[in-house]
């Protein structure tokens, strides 16, 4: 098959067997790769009602046709599974090298099958596959691990890692690589650590198969030479994502405290500039990635080196945490990191319980001691070491937002920041309609890089409740991820503004297959949708209430910064829901119509 490594690689860990299938036709046609893939295995091979946690569940990592190949940013690869974190539809997308080598190990897509007795790890070396015993290197961190498995099986390798958080069962646990590159979103991690499986390593040789390699060098040249050219090019290779740091703070998108604000009073010494001048050693980039937005960092203060902190990170263990020192919020990350924590979870549950303990829900007999006051930066790195480790308080905090909130009780729900048991992402939604609807209706909760729309809401107006808002944020979540379907990253389309169309060359030269975004985007839609009828499958009583943002959004104004006093009421919000089921072609509880799933061919699916 053209740009794609040809196999499937299923790995039953209970007997410590594996076997390869090749990829089919119709799988690569109708779903293309990436996150496709994994919607596909996810809703045909797990049975309905799997626990999260049981052996029933199955870890999909899945690259895509430009994985691997010489296009801007081809490193992106896609984990999806039942999420412990929320029981629904769980994906995550992991940046680096992993991807490429994985295809040219001739593999496009690893499914990790059962639950093993012992701890073990896999060992990928083009065709030959070994299971090894892990026993020596459970419990340790991921930075040690990945360097002892580089260092004994080759620099060549790439690997992928848990951490403690993933071992000990953490809802919210990252699958790490690269030191520094996570799949961090809905505990993917945790089943990789409930699987027992401590890493996978790959080196593969051989090439993979183009259909016109003439014309694929020249589409990829064109696309190179597009992100050279492009005006915002230096200034992202200088601040990668923390560019927007400082825009954030100035138009109330950068979570506070808990989000009860979206302006930080000390965020400038958290801005992009800041950080460079303080921290930064060196940028880092993906494979293939012309524009690297990573950044190779030491905190002097704790003589610590981490990769990052990316944006996600600043404002979730940075501002929402009240934090305003750039080398704390450093620390912060190379703790959660080696630990295998999501920091965006990890910073709204955390967040939560500073709230709870400033309003008086929670006092030092119930955090073990632990002063919960904004800013306390030695609170929270305790914190992050015993949520990892499931010990004192942090064993109250290990299963997410919305299951702690549950437990406390005593009105906490009301800002616990979440949506479908997702801790939102680092962007405040107050008066932002567009961004907060992308949250409420997001695929795998609060998350936002299915469709960021939050610059659309400064275009058009924040607090404009409209069909061309929505139809917005449905073209958004029709065609924005398919960038993880495709295998490669959407940063240069979205801050070099790349000609979309650039792509369609590559891909054509790539598979032989003429593609148009139109034909695309209706992939995109019966992903979309797919996913949508897992959530009503695993979900009793899914309902619109699912899709209902954190009651912060249209209960509480802030109190000060950009956003002071401006809401979205409650009855915008489920305007909102109304106009957007029904230009998706769903019902008033957002199930989709028996037409809508006809028209996608995802008849069979609703059955």
């Amino acid at each position: 098959m053209n740009g794609y490594g040809g196999s499937i690689l299923r790995v039953d860990l209970r007997q410590g067997t594996y076997k390869k299938q090749a990829t089919p036709d119709d799988l690569a046609r109708d779903y293309i790769g990436g996150r496709g893939f994994g919607a596909y295995f996810l809703f045909t091979e797990v049975p309905p009602g799997a626990d999260p946690r049981g052996e029933e569940n199955k870890l999909i990592i899945s690259s895509g046709p430009f994985s691997g190949m010489m296009i801007p940013g081809a490193g992106k690869c896609d984990f999806t599974c039942k999420s412990p974190l929320t029981g629904g539809y769980a994906s995550s997308s992991l940046g680096g090298h992993f991807t490429a080598e994985l295809k040219y190990a001739g593999i496009d897509s690893i499914i990790l099958e059962g639950n093993s007795p012992k701890p073990v790890y896999l060992v990928i070396s083009d065709n030959k596959i070994e299971i090894k015993d892990a026993a020596h290197l459970w419990g340790k961190g991921t930075i040690e691990v990945e360097k002892y498995l580089k260092e004994s099986l080759g620099e060549e390798y790439q690997v992928i890692v848990i951490g403690p958080a993933a071992e000990n069962g953490v809802a919210f646990a990252s699958v790490n690589h690269d030191y520094g590159r996570q799949a961090g979103r809905g505990g993917v991690g945790t089943l990789m650590g409930i699987k027992k499986v401590k890493a996978v390593a790959v080196r593969g040789i051989r090439s993979i198969p183009a259909a016109d390699l003439q014309a694929y060098r020249q589409a990829g040249l064109a696309l190179f030479k597009a992100c050279k050219e492009a005006e915002g090019l230096k200034p992202w290779q200088m601040y990668g994502t923390t560019i927007v740091t400082s825009w954030c703070d100035e138009v109330g998108a950068l979570p506070t405290r808990n989000f009860s604000a979206g302006s930080f009073e000390k965020g400038e010494t958290l801005y992009g500039p800041v950080m460079r001048k303080e921290i930064v050693i060196t940028d880092k980039g993906c494979f293939g990635c012309p524009s690297p937005c990573g950044k190779y960092s030491r905190a002097k203060k704790y003589s610590a080196y981490v990769e990052g902190p990316e944006y996600e990170t600043i404002g979730m263990l940075g501002s929402n945490l009240g934090i305003a020192d750039i080398q704390d919020v450093a620390m912060a990350n190379r703790l959660a990191d080696d630990l295998g924590l999501d920091t965006i979870s990890a910073g709204g549950v955390i967040g939560w319980a500073m709230e709870c303990y400033q309003k008086g829900l929670l006092s030092k007999e119930n955090t073990g001691g632990l002063e919960l006051n904004f800013g306390n930066t030695e609170a929270v790195f305790t914190l992050l070491k015993q949520i990892a480790y499931r010990q004192g308080f942090g064993e109250f905090l290990a299963a997410g937002v919305k299951q702690a909130a549950q437990k406390l009780g005593k009105g906490s729900d009301q800002f616990a920041i979440h949506v479908k048991g997702m801790e939102q992402s680092a962007y405040a939604t107050h008066n932002a309609t567009a961004m907060l609807l992308a949250y409420m209706t997001c695929d795998v909760g609060a998350h936002h890089n299915r469709s960021w729309a939050i610059t659309y809401d400064l275009q058009v107006g924040r607090d404009i409740v409209s069909p061309e808002k929505v139809a917005r944020i449905i073209w958004l979540q029709n065609f924005r991820p398919m960038f993880d379907v495709l295998g490669a990253c959407r940063l240069q389309w979205v801050e070099l503004a790349i000609d979309r169309d650039l792509y369609l060359p590559a891909l054509e030269a790539i598979t032989g297959i003429r593609r148009t975004w139109e034909d695309l985007e209706k992939v995109g839609e019966r992903i979309w949708n797919l996913n949508r009828l897992y959530w009503i499958r695993e979900i009793p009583g899914f309902d619109r209430t699912w899709d209902l943002p954190a009651p912060r959004f249209y209960t509480e104004p802030p109190a000060s910064g950009a956003t002071a006093g401006q809401i979205t009421k409650l009855e915008d919000v489920h305007r909102l829901l109304d106009m957007y089921y029904e230009q998706r072609g769903w019902d008033t509880n957002g199930r989709p119509r028996p037409e809508k799933l006809e028209e996608l061919g995802l008849t069979a699916f609703a059955n």
